[in-house]
């Protein structure tokens, strides 16, 4: 699977990630200060996000501080779905209920042990195909967030 990844700043966590993401066998694309490019929380959110809805990645993982800003800024793009989790059900969760296709993880409350939990959660997890499931994702699709029906 091919997985880009963004973030704010080059911490242990990060590299952990991106190590973790590799050991695992799958392609990594980096975003920002990880592929040497200086970029902010808001635009490495929003740029790994687009990578996903074009469909250059199957999957994307934001980090920066909070975890919050690079969620934000992801969840601007039409067709992503970025999900902060502090915990590997959480994750799981995400992938589940909510179709998640970013990870959002924050790189001040995030140990390389938790993460390496969270990065197990969301790729064991698979997208849930329950009703209950399918009808919240469609309702997701057919709202812009600005009250109007499509």
């Amino acid at each position: 699977m091919r997985i880009v990844i963004g973030a704010d700043e080059v911490l242990p966590v990060a590299t952990c990630v991106v190590d973790a993401v590799r050991n695992r066998g799958h392609e990594v694309v980096l975003v920002g200060p990880l592929a040497g490019d200086a970029m902010e929380w808001a635009e490495v959110g929003y740029r790994t996000a687009c990578a996903v809805a074009r469909g250059d990645a199957e999957v994307g993982i934001v980090l920066c501080w909070s975890g919050t800003g690079v969620a934000i800024a992801a969840n601007k793009v039409p067709g992503a779905r970025a999900a902060l989790c502090t915990d590997a059900q959480t994750a799981r969760l995400a992938r589940t209920y909510d179709h998640a296709n970013l990870l959002a993880l924050s790189m001040r409350l995030t140990t390389t042990i938790v993460a390496e939990e969270i990065l197990d959660g969301f790729f064991d997890a698979p997208f849930g195909t329950e009703d209950f499931d399918l009808r919240n994702i469609a309702f997701l699709h057919d709202h812009d967030g600005l009250g109007q029906d499509r």
